[in-house]
């Protein structure tokens, strides 16, 4: 009599063998076993280091009011209707807050290739600014960074990563 019935038992136990060499050592333990309640807690961020710029500005408690140095005037200035026919619109592009502790109106962005005046919208808001378009290395779809007062003049919010469109000229 031969053993055929055990021929399907061996052939289980080689795949067993093999998966357990693609996925690695398992641990039994459950995640909860292993960690204790103090681990689990929420810990405190670790203070920013003295002189590491916009970032000890924005840890420190300081407001965007209190970084928006621009004047009424430059507001004013800002958010003037760009001239007729003379710009172009160069493409959207997602932007994050540059840094805050540097002042203006300015949008860092790909999408040129020299400094040049331009404006930026921001379809949630409607409004726009002018700014100071500043090149960056990266493909034109990649993101920019945009001045703090820019931000809140077009009433974006300042933690989200809104889609502008991007002008230049006017």
């Amino acid at each position: 009599m031969k053993p055929i019935f055990l021929t399907p038992l061996l052939l289980l136990g080689a795949c067993s063998q093999v998966s357990s060499i693609f996925s690695g050592p398992s641990d039994t333990k459950p995640a909860a076993a292993t960690a204790s309640s103090e681990d689990a807690r929420p810990q405190a961020r670790p203070a920013p280091e003295a002189g590491s710029g916009s970032t000890a500005a924005m840890s420190s408690g300081r407001s965007a009011d209190s970084l928006d140095t621009t004047s009424e005037e430059e507001r004013a200035a800002a958010s003037s209707a760009p001239a007729a026919g003379g710009e172009t619109m160069l493409g959207t592009s997602v932007a994050s807050l540059g840094d805050p502790a540097r002042s203006g109106f300015w949008l860092e962005t790909p999408l040129v290739s020299s400094e040049t005046e331009g404006r930026v919208v921001f379809p949630g808001t409607g409004k726009s600014a002018q700014v100071q378009l500043i090149p960056i290395e990266g493909p034109a779809t990649g993101g920019s960074r945009i001045s703090l007062s820019a931000m809140r003049l077009i009433g974006a919010p300042l933690t989200d990563l809104p889609t502008l469109e991007v002008y230049s000229g006017g």
